[in-house]
């Protein structure tokens, strides 16, 4: 038995085991219960107090990014007005600056006309004055004296002459050429020069020239062919400055006098960015003909060698037959000389079978005499 006292009322009463088992269970489940139940709360409020710092904590990073993303976009307009403010600044020097080189190109090109309206009105003032010929002459003289001044120190390795060869009947003017320092030619022109006086009757033009200068640029082995012309003085086309006639005739220019230096200026510096290759064509060029001239040797050397072998193959098969004709001459000997040791063979034969007996026998005369002979050499 177990006494209880009663915790309000203080009176003490017993129970047996299986009631005091009883209560004491109560006793526990409704503790446990109440354990549990303020566990749960705790962990309510914990999980309520995480999830505010949780809230808390995810509000402070958006606010955060927030003030990030702001100070980027801040960063990007700011980059983006320094960016357009550069480009504005560039466009406008780029604007002043073009507008600075059409000014001076403007400039450059009154300069350049009003010099050439003085060289045309110079070159009609002169011609009036002189004779048809001494126009062309003057003209010629006119360039060469150009050249001379303007060009010759600048291309020590240039070539440019009167064209005295006739080739086929004609020639040109005169012709141009340059090599680099290596001896390699990268640039030549053919020029004709054509003027005629005011007062001819009969007005040339430029392209009656052209067929002829292609010709004579060919026959040359010109890359270029030029006309330098004073011909067609109204004409806008030739007055305005290099005209290209490679549509008619290939790598043909006709040009006024005041655009020769430019001209051959101009071509040079276009020459030269192929310099390598024509180097590389010119050593084609050469291994080329080193070998042509090694298979011209090595054909020459074969004929020869053929020659001599078939030469050799005839005297060996005269050799041979001459040898064939000394073998069936031999043979035919040593069979003479068989035979004939045969014969004597026989014969010895026969000479070694001579006896007396044989040569007395049926004779009996020899016999006595050969007896008689015998018979006495015994007594001696």
């Amino acid at each position: 038995m177990k006494e209880l006292k009663c915790p309000k009322c203080g009176n003490v009463f017993s129970v047996d085991e299986a009631d005091y088992a009883l209560l004491l269970n109560q006793v526990k489940n409704s503790e446990f219960e109440a354990e549990l139940n303020r566990r749960i709360r705790e962990l309510e409020q914990t999980q309520q107090a995480r999830m505010q710092a949780e809230q808390q904590v995810a509000k402070a990073r958006q606010q955060a990014e927030l003030a990030e993303l702001k100070n980027q976009l801040a960063q990007a307009e700011q980059a983006k007005q320094l960016a357009v403010a550069q480009v504005r600044q560039q466009a406008t020097e780029a604007y002043m600056k073009k507008e600075q080189e059409l000014a001076q190109a403007k400039t450059q090109w009154e300069e350049q006309l009003k010099a050439a309206q003085e060289q045309v009105a110079y070159y009609k003032e002169m011609k009036v004055r002189l004779s048809t010929k001494m126009v062309g002459e003057t003209l010629e003289i006119h360039c060469s004296t150009l050249f001379n001044q303007l060009l010759r120190p600048l291309m020590p390795n240039a070539y440019f002459e009167k064209d005295n060869e006739v080739v086929e009947g004609t020639k040109g003017d005169f012709v141009f050429r340059d090599k680099s320092d290596d001896g390699v030619e990268y640039v030549s022109i053919m020029f004709e020069m054509k003027n005629e006086n005011d007062e001819t009757a009969t007005k040339h033009k430029n392209e009656d020239f052209l067929a002829k200068l292609d010709a004579d640029r060919k026959k040359k082995g010109c890359e270029y062919a030029v006309l330098v012309s004073m011909l067609e003085p109204d004409s806008e086309l030739y007055n305005g400055g290099i005209v290209d006639m490679s549509h008619r005739f290939e790598k043909m220019y006709v040009i006024r006098p005041q655009f020769f230096i430019p001209l051959i200026t101009l071509l040079c510096q276009t020459s030269k960015k192929s310099l390598d290759a024509k180097r590389e064509l010119a050593l084609v060029k050469a291994q080329q003909v080193d070998v042509t001239n090694f298979e011209e040797k090595l054909m020459s050397f074969k004929d020869g060698f053929t020659r001599n072998v078939r030469l050799a193959n005839e005297r060996f098969a005269d050799a041979i037959d001459e040898i064939d004709k000394t073998i069936a001459h031999l043979t035919k000997v040593r069979e003479n000389l068989v035979k004939s040791g045969d014969n004597l063979n026989a014969a010895d034969k026969k000479l070694q079978d001579v006896t007396i007996k044989r040569l007395t026998y049926g004779n009996p005369t020899m016999k006595a005499k050969f007896d008689e002979a015998g018979s006495r050499e015994n007594t001696d």
